[in-house]
């Protein structure tokens, strides 16, 4: 009779008890799975010793100058990252869709370092290939506003296998063949403005 009583005891508290909703794991774990995803992707960064993010590119690296490429240097690529795209851009060039200045793809994920004044040919160091620019031409061409200043945005990807182009592969060809397989992007972007001599 007095276990009777213990387990009815038992049940009244437990009808009594507020709702309680256990944690729904598979919305935890994707929760934690996007910020994880966020955290690579915000990790992943390029920069230059050549110049500052948002500052001004020096004079060297322009068709007013040397016309070299500047050391860039990357890290913080998540996991899975199997090789890196880079193109150069000017999205304020008076040309329809702007005006690349530099295409690159193919990049061993082992690089992370670029040194200045990479040849212009085909092929990219430490591996990879350099693609047309729109002069037409293999590898880098540096900032030449015809007027005013311009932004040079400096895309890198990180990737999860190799694109398969070749040497004449422009910024559209490789936009399309990255689709779906791009882990994680980063941007650095420097500012020109032309003095004086030719335009591009």
């Amino acid at each position: 009779m007095l276990r009777a009583g213990l387990l009815i005891s038992v049940l009244i508290l437990v009808c009594a008890a507020p709702d309680f909703d256990p944690p729904d794991l598979r919305t935890a774990n994707a929760k934690s799975s996007t910020s994880s995803s966020a955290k690579e992707d915000s990790m992943f960064q390029i920069k230059s010793n050549a110049f500052q993010a948002d500052g001004n590119i020096p004079s060297r690296f322009t068709c007013e100058g040397e016309n070299i490429s500047p050391e860039l240097s990357w890290s913080g690529a998540p996991e899975g990252t199997k090789t890196f795209a880079l193109v150069l851009h000017d999205p304020d060039a008076p040309h329809k869709g702007g005006y690349t200045h530099w295409v690159a793809f193919n990049i061993p994920a082992t690089v992370n370092h670029v040194a200045e004044n990479v040849p212009k040919s085909s092929t990219f160091p430490e591996g990879g290939t350099q693609g047309k620019n729109d002069d037409g031409k293999s590898g880098y061409t540096g900032p030449c506003p015809p007027s005013g200043s311009h932004r040079y945005y400096f895309h890198l990807y990180a990737v999860d296998g190799q694109v398969d182009l070749g040497a004449n592969t422009t910024k559209a060809d490789l936009e399309q063949a990255l689709k779906g397989h791009i882990l994680a992007q980063t941007e650095l972007m420097g500012r020109y403005k032309k003095g004086a001599g030719k335009a591009a």
